[in-house]
């Protein structure tokens, strides 16, 4: 029998590494802070945030502000997280949109670039993704010094057979393929996969409307359905990073069949695919969802039909999120435009009643996410800086070996 790892303690650079990024994050989230500020919301001693805010400005990664003066003693100066301080590339691939982005600590796009594409295999894409990145760092100009790394988001789940690759609403011929490493071996640079759920839920968490969050599930309303979890302040990924593949739970047994094999799966009624296939377009591989919009706003009986069939699904869905994970909101966004968006969640009401319906709350149960069309591929530029920057508390308690 193998020996099951224990959970071991810390060592002192490991806390160190974990303060550092506490120290980012609490300015990250409240704005430009001063050393007293940061060591009253941290809980850490005056002398180590003057040690640490001492080496992160050395690093460029803090910068100093404006003196503020107060009623007495020396004028406080604040410290605000330095765009400059670091780069990374987000990359996403999807059915028809290969989309590159250079972002800075702060979330700006600094370019972007976008090709064509027509449900590309890796023979056809790896080149691609690869070109994107040099043609990036050749129009940015950016500090190579200063590069994180590169951040990937790409439709799952990984891994499954039976799902991975198969259907309209995945990639083929991706199964098994090491994406991360093949990648990594084309441009030199470090690479961080996630599926666009995981990778939209933390760009959300970094730049969006779930900034202030600790708990929250992002659902990724794409050409499927994914969910991304981000709970109690960290990424969940599940057991083989397949965590909230949720769009393959039945809503209705006996239902729409999947090519999954199951019949009545969630994405066969919330998913671009599924308002593609309930309008009976002649090319729904190549449909745009910018089509969506224009049917709402034009009042298209046939579009109003897909909203109404697809309202108590999510409404099946979201009831079942919130009482398995008790997140403070769900977030939606992806791929369906902002007014479509706008329009499922309001047509949410009234949601099943579950753990979440509280007078105490102060988030709504059910929020649209801030980052549009782009939401994908800026979570994944956000992969490698939220893996620099974000407090990870798992380094406090690793398994031994």
């Amino acid at each position: 029998m193998i020996p099951k790892k224990a959970i071991s303690g810390t060592n002192l650079e490991q806390a160190k590494s974990h303060n550092r990024r506490v120290v980012i994050e609490a300015i990250r989230i409240n704005g430009a802070l001063s050393r007293a500020a940061i060591a009253r919301l941290t809980a850490l001693s005056s002398q180590t945030i003057s040690n640490i805010v001492e080496e992160l400005e050395a690093a460029g990664l803090l910068q100093p502000e404006a003196t503020l003066k107060g009623a007495r003693g020396q004028p406080a100066v604040p410290y605000s997280v330095n765009p400059d301080g670091g780069y990374s590339i987000g990359l996403q691939l999807d059915h028809q949109l290969a989309v590159g982005v250079v972002t800075d600590l702060s979330g700006t796009v600094r370019v972007r670039i976008e090709r064509d594409v027509d449900r590309p295999t890796p023979t056809q894409a790896m080149p691609l993704l690869a070109a994107i990145s040099s043609d990036l760092i050749a129009t940015s100009r950016l500090d190579r010094t200063r590069l994180l790394g590169i951040g990937m988001a790409m439709p799952g789940p990984f891994g499954v057979d039976g799902m991975t690759s198969v259907g309209p609403t995945a990639l083929p011929g991706w199964q098994d393929f090491p994406v991360a490493e093949e990648l990594e071996r084309l441009t030199g640079i470090a690479v961080i996969v996630e599926n666009d759920a995981t990778a939209a839920a933390v760009g959300e968490r970094l730049y969006g409307v779930a900034r202030k969050l600790d708990s929250f599930v992002y659902l990724f309303i794409g050409t499927g359905l994914g969910a991304g979890l981000f709970l109690d302040g960290h990424l969940y990924k599940g057991s083989r990073h397949n965590a909230g593949e949720i769009g393959h739970i039945i809503v209705r047994p006996g239902g729409l069949p999947c090519d999954c094999g199951k019949r009545g799966c969630l994405e066969r009624y919330v998913s671009l695919r599924a308002a593609y296939d309930r309008l009976d377009l002649p090319d729904p591989d190549h449909a745009s969802p910018d089509l969506l919009e224009e049917l709402l706003a034009s009042g298209d009986s046939r579009f109003e039909a897909w909203l109404a069939e697809a309202v108590e699904p999510l409404r099946q869905a979201i009831d079942v999120l919130e009482m398995a994970l008790d997140p403070e909101t769900v977030v939606l966004g992806g791929f369906m435009p902002l007014p479509v968006l706008e329009a499922l969640a309001g047509r949410l009401e009234p949601l099943h009643l579950s753990v979440s319906s509280t007078s105490a709350r102060t988030t709504p149960r059910v929020v649209v996410g801030a980052a549009g069309k782009d939401t994908s591929v800026l979570g994944a530029a956000a992969l490698p800086i939220f893996s620099e920057t974000n407090p990870q508390f798992d380094v406090l308690q690793k398994p031994v070996g």
